[in-house]
C-alpha cells in the first residue's frame, strides 16, 4: 500500500479515464457527498465516472447521487473508495471488488488499509474536504452542484461546525462552497434545524431509557428494533441519533446501540476531547475517530449492551473520569 499526497492523488486521477466510486454502508452525508463531488469533478474533466449504487442511501441524501450511479461494475473501471475506513464497511455489491480497488480517499486515522494506494489525512474533519482539495489541484471548477455535495459532507461530519474536529480549513472549505453558490441556509435548515415528530419521540424515548455511568460522565442507550418500528422512525430520523445522548450536560462519552433486522447490533460512540471513542469500538473490531467511532457486534442487543458497558467502565477507570465536561 502506498500513501499519497493530495498532489499525487490529483495526478493519479488525471492519468485515468474510467472511474467507479464507492461509498460505505449506512451512508452518511460525508460518504454520499464525497462520492458525488468526486464523480462530478471527474465528469467535468471529460472522464467517464459513476458512483456504484448504494441502496442504503436514505431519502435525506439520495438527491446527491441522482444521475451519477451505476448498478454494477463493468469490470474495466479504476475503482476509488471515499470515506470507507475498512473493507467490512463496503456495501454488499462492492464486496466483490476487494483486491481491485486502486485508491482509497479517507480521513479515518483508525482504519484498515485495503487498497493499492490511499490518501488518508486524519487531521481533516471530513473526507469531503480532501475531495475538495484534490479537485482544486486538478483545476476542477467549483460549480454549485459540486459545492453543495462538499458542503453536505463537511457540515454533517462536523455537526454543522460544532464538533471538536472542526478546523480553520473546514471553515475555509465551507466558505469556498458558499462562494461557489451552495445553498448554505437551505441545506442547514434541512440537515440540522428540521425534526420529524417521530425523531422527537425517539429522542424522548432515549431520555427515558439511557443509563448513566461513572457518576454521569458516561451514558449508554440500547434501542430495540421494535421500538423504532413502534415509533415509526425512518433511516433519516435515526441519522446521527447517536450524538443525542452526548448532549446531556456532564456526559463525556456516550454509546448508542441499535438492533439490526438481522439480529446483530450497531454500536456508535461519541466523545468530547479527552476521551477516545475509538478505544471503545476497537474492542469490537470497529474504529473511527476520537470524537466519533462505530462498530458492528455479532451478538444480540442485550448481550452487546452489557459488553459495551463493561468496556466503557474499564476505560473510564483509565481516563474517562478525568474529563471536565460541561
Amino acid at each position: 500500500m502506498k500513501s499519497l499526497t493530495r498532489n499525487e492523488t490529483a495526478r493519479f486521477l488525471l492519468e485515468h479515464d474510467n472511474y467507479l466510486i464507492l461509498s460505505h454502508r449506512r451512508p452518511d452525508g460525508d460518504t454520499t457527498g464525497s462520492s458525488a463531488a468526486l464523480c462530478l469533478g471527474l465528469r467535468q474533466l471529460g472522464k467517464t465516472a459513476f458512483v456504484l449504487e448504494n441502496k442504503e442511501v436514505s431519502q435525506r441524501f439520495r438527491w446527491l447521487h441522482e444521475g451519477l450511479t451505476r448498478s454494477k461494475p463493468e469490470g474495466n473501471e479504476t475503482v476509488v473508495s471515499t470515506d470507507v475506513a475498512s473493507p467490512s464497511l463496503l456495501p454488499e455489491n462492492a464486496q466483490p471488488l476487494l483486491g481491485g480497488i486502486a485508491l482509497r480517499i479517507d480521513h479515518h486515522g483508525s482504519a484498515t488499509s485495503f487498497t493499492d494506494m490511499e490518501l488518508v489525512d486524519d487531521r481533516s474533519a471530513s473526507c469531503a474536504e480532501l475531495i475538495w482539495d484534490v479537485l482544486s489541484q486538478m483545476n476542477v471548477k467549483a460549480d454549485r452542484t459540486i459545492a453543495e455535495a462538499v458542503y453536505v459532507g463537511t457540515s454533517t461530519d462536523t455537526g454543522c461546525f460544532r464538533y471538536a474536529n472542526t478546523t480553520a480549513h473546514t471553515f475555509e472549505t465551507a466558505a469556498m462552497c458558499a462562494a461557489a453558490g451552495a445553498r448554505v441556509y437551505e441545506l442547514n435548515q434541512e440537515l440540522f434545524e428540521t425534526n420529524t415528530l417521530a425523531r422527537l419521540k425517539m429522542q424522548g424515548w432515549i431520555v427515558d431509557h439511557m443509563k448513566m455511568l461513572s457518576d454521569g460522565k458516561m451514558a449508554i442507550c440500547a434501542i430495540p428494533r421494535g421500538v423504532e418500528e413502534e415509533l415509526g422512525v425512518t433511516p433519516d430520523d435515526m441519522d446521527n441519533i447517536s450524538s443525542f445522548p452526548r448532549t446531556v450536560a456532564g456526559v463525556c462519552v456516550a454509546a448508542t446501540l441499535r438492533e439490526s433486522a438481522e439480529g446483530d447490533t450497531k454500536l456508535s460512540v461519541r466523545a468530547v476531547p479527552g476521551f477516545d471513542a475509538s478505544k471503545v469500538t476497537e474492542r469490537f473490531g470497529g474504529g473511527g475517530h476520537k470524537g466519533a467511532a462505530g462498530a458492528s457486534l455479532k451478538m444480540p442487543l442485550a448481550e452487546a449492551a452489557l459488553a459495551v458497558e463493561k468496556a466503557m467502565l474499564e476505560l473510564g477507570e483509565t481516563y474517562g473520569r478525568n474529563c471536565d465536561c460541561r
